[in-house]
């Protein structure tokens, strides 16, 4: 746990802007975040098929989950004074060397904060971070039916590429999951391996991403 507090205390200088009514602020997780995101989490793994997960995580095991992803990728939170309203986070497709370009994109939003444009907010900066980070390819599974969740990656400029039928068993039937793509940029001859998430976070070049998505939920709220 000190180790993720040490690896986590560069993140603490992030963007933060207020309106008349609220300030919002998007940054990388904290050790702290993780029960709260939690909370937003396990209605998806009791009551849906959004995951596929059958067992909530405990504490510990949803805080490893964070540090092992934040050893490469980014993991943001967006909070409105001080409240966390959502995450979102990049991972790895899978693990294979050659599949070190691709990352896939998840997300969770507290229904109390839905419709301010906090997910697309979210969404945005782990994408723009993603490029500087030179990953070329993202992917968004969806669970199937979810219109709301194939209309939102749509808007961002996914484009479907396949559904995986029949591929999970919850609640008493199975469950088909539809994969989408995001090309982040043009594909050169050569590609060098991705840099690490907090290098780009903590560069101005991060810190204006993570502006730029502030003032989007500004603009929504």
């Amino acid at each position: 746990r000190n180790n993720f507090n040490a690896k986590l205390s560069n993140y603490h200088l992030s963007w933060i802007i207020s309106n008349l009514t609220a300030m919002f602020e998007i940054r990388p997780a904290l050790e702290s975040d993780c029960q709260s995101m939690l909370d937003i989490y396990t209605p998806s793994i009791h009551n849906k098929a959004t995951s596929f997960e059958f067992e909530v995580p405990t504490h510990e095991q949803f805080l490893l989950r964070v540090s092992n992803i934040q050893n490469h990728f980014p993991w943001l939170v967006c909070t409105k004074d001080s409240h966390l309203t959502g995450y979102a986070y990049a991972g790895p497709h899978r693990g294979r060397k050659a599949y070190q370009w691709t990352a896939e994109l998840s997300g969770y939003i507290d229904p109390k904060f839905h419709r301010l444009g906090i997910a697309r907010a979210l969404y945005t900066a782990l994408i723009e971070i993603l490029k500087l980070q030179g990953y070329f390819t993202v992917l968004a599974g969806i669970s199937l039916p979810n219109q709301n969740s194939v209309s939102f990656h749509e808007s961002l400029g996914f484009t479907p590429i396949g559904v995986y039928q029949n591929i999970g068993y919850k609640f008493s039937r199975w469950h088909s999951v539809g994969w989408w793509q995001y090309a982040v940029s043009d594909y050169p001859t050569h590609a060098s391996a991705p840099q690490k998430a907090h290098i780009i976070i903590n560069s101005p070049a991060g810190k204006e991403i993570l502006h730029r998505a502030v003032e989007m939920i500004k603009t929504n709220s």
